[in-house]
């Protein structure tokens, strides 16, 4: 008997969360209840951080004409992806990538300034710093779900450009768009897979023992 395990109950509802989160793009413009918004973002600020560094900024756009501007930098680096696409161009322009108009609050992650004095654990790995910031972005994303919030993670956007356009210190650097909000439903599967964009791969490609496994079929699904 582990006296340190959850409940069946509670074990059950941590794994249902995971498996029912969703990268959202469809919202209700319905404002987020200030106490609602209040934990979520108390759930993102007890992510772990390497270091304990706690780098992790959420800036809250609450200027409509600011979230206007936000929009179109994502619009342009969407086109600007579209033509990267090549031969699945058209494909993705059909799809919906962002509800940051639609949505009822916008918060942009980014990554604290002076972080060059922070060396435990990232002496070698400098990208630490980063990996701690998608784990508060991922607590809050999980405790959405668990409060029926829809929330979105945008990347489509010139860091440089956002990281002025929010005065960011020099050093800083946003990392997310995140778009938070009331939703009619959430999609059965991942949106990209319900669209028919990628399929999720096996667990069992993924995971090697001992070493890389040079010829997995995760490999070559990458190079087709």
């Amino acid at each position: 008997m582990n006296p340190s395990r959850y409940s069946d109950s509670e074990i059950a509802a941590v794994y249902r969360v995971i498996r029912e989160r969703r990268d959202m793009r469809h919202f209700r413009p319905d404002p987020l209840d200030p106490a609602v918004l209040e934990r979520l973002l108390q759930a993102a600020h007890l992510g772990p951080s390497v270091g304990f560094m706690q780098p992790w900024r959420f800036i809250r756009i609450t200027d409509r004409s600011l979230r206007a501007q936000l929009h179109a930098l994502v619009d342009a680096e969407r086109r600007r992806t579209a033509v990267a696409l090549g031969k699945r161009q058209d494909e993705f322009m059909r799809l919906k990538v962002e509800g940051i108009l639609d949505c009822g609050e916008v918060l942009v992650a980014a990554l604290m300034d002076g972080r060059e004095h922070h060396i435990f654990g990232r002496r070698t790995m400098p990208d630490m710093d980063l990996a701690s910031v998608a784990c508060a972005i991922q607590n809050l994303w999980l405790a959405a779900r668990a409060e029926g919030i829809g929330m979105g993670w945008v990347s489509l956007f010139d860091p440089e450009q956002l990281g002025q356009l929010l005065r960011l210190p020099p050093g800083a650097r946003p990392v997310a768009v995140l778009c938070l909000g009331q939703v009619d439903s959430f999609y059965e599967k991942p949106m990209l897979e319900q669209e028919g964009w990628a399929a999720r791969q096996s667990l069992n490609e993924l995971v090697f023992e001992n070493g890389w496994a040079h010829n997995s079929p995760a490999d070559s699904n990458r190079s087709r």
